[in-house]
């Protein structure tokens, strides 16, 4: 990873979110990229990251006002990029149903042109985030990014010989992240209540940390096409809940339209396309870059395989839970 990122150019659509500034971070501190640009649309989110002490004076960084959805703008973004993480994207699933068009938009629309321009410029390397929701997809933002993984899978094959190559990570939700649940516990334990939506519920769980190493880990696996999936814990939202406020009441409010009970990863019609190895599964795009991937060391699963929140094998336990917690309110104050 040291050589391959080494005087490069890296490019963070979305770049001012919670992941696109810890990604960014941890390049600038652990590797020698020539350039990180930070492409997004917020032009106070960018002038308040260019006065984090972790990224003000950086020479290295540049920062680029644009949209995702601007085809146009992304031609002179991508000029010169050796590397483009794509994190951009509308996913606050009551948002993308009352405007589903904004959501196709950018996350299909967006993707397509993220797919495009990368082509067009030369650039060696996209991967894309992805979500568990875009398994079996129970509601518009779900649907959105399952559409974004089927153009980004597909965009080595459309890329021929151009060298562009595109892969994919998915994982659950992001601990403290913007709209997760963890800032909305720390400002309902002032109430003394917290809302559960129902008590059966559970989600799969990843640190920003976490999810910044799995896509970096990504990036210098790929072939193209794959589907990264990686091997992380349930929890049951009770739980969290008792560990972040045990002194609240916790009220049941009911599940929210387009919400599921247990979220998945990998379907069973997936399986059939998947390699396991000892900390992720690879959803490979055809036969042959299975069979490769089987040769490489990787386990064909079991038939009828699934990865879901619910019928995972690792699962947080109090104590885990606890020391999560104890860095919660930190994280959910800075998200």
């Amino acid at each position: 990873m040291s050589d391959m990122l080494k005087d490069s150019s890296i490019l963070v659509t979305g770049g001012t979110g919670s992941f696109g500034k810890h990604f960014i971070d941890t390049v600038l501190r652990n590797y020698s990229p020539r350039r990180v640009i930070v492409f997004s649309r917020d032009e106070l989110k960018q002038f308040e990251m260019s006065r984090d002490p972790r990224f003000a004076g950086d020479t290295r960084l540049r920062y680029f006002i644009g949209d995702v959805r601007d085809e146009a703008r992304l031609m002179q973004a991508f000029r010169g990029v050796d590397f483009v993480i794509h994190a951009a994207a509308l996913k606050q699933v009551p948002a993308c149903e009352f405007n589903p068009f904004e959501a196709i938009k950018t996350n299909v629309m967006g993707a397509e042109n993220i797919v495009n321009v990368a082509v067009e410029r030369g650039v060696k390397r996209v991967v894309a985030l992805s979500t568990d929701k875009a398994c079996n997809p129970a509601n518009l933002y779900g649907a959105t990014k399952l559409c974004s993984d089927k153009l980004f899978v597909a965009g080595s094959a459309y890329a021929g010989d151009a060298g562009s190559s595109f892969s994919v990570v998915r994982y659950g939700n992001v601990v403290g992240s913007r709209g997760s649940v963890v800032p909305l516990f720390i400002k309902q334990r002032e109430t003394g209540t917290l809302t559960i939506t129902d008590p059966r519920m559970t989600r799969f769980w990843i640190t920003l940390d976490q999810g910044v190493r799995f896509v970096l880990d990504s990036l210098r696996r790929m072939n193209g096409g794959e589907i990264f999936v990686p091997k992380i814990p349930s929890m049951r939202m009770p739980d969290l809940g008792r560990a972040m406020a045990p002194e609240c009441e916790q009220k049941i409010i009911g599940i929210r339209p387009g919400e599921k009970l247990h979220e998945i990863m990998i379907s069973t019609d997936d399986a059939r396309m998947v390699s396991e190895f000892a900390d992720h599964y690879v959803i490979q795009p055809n036969p042959e870059a299975l069979e490769a991937s089987l040769s490489a060391g990787g386990a064909l699963v079991a038939d009828g395989f699934s990865y879901s929140s619910d019928n995972n094998t690792d699962w947080l336990s109090a104590d885990q839970i606890s020391e999560i917690v104890t860095d919660l309110d930190v994280v959910g104050a800075k998200a």
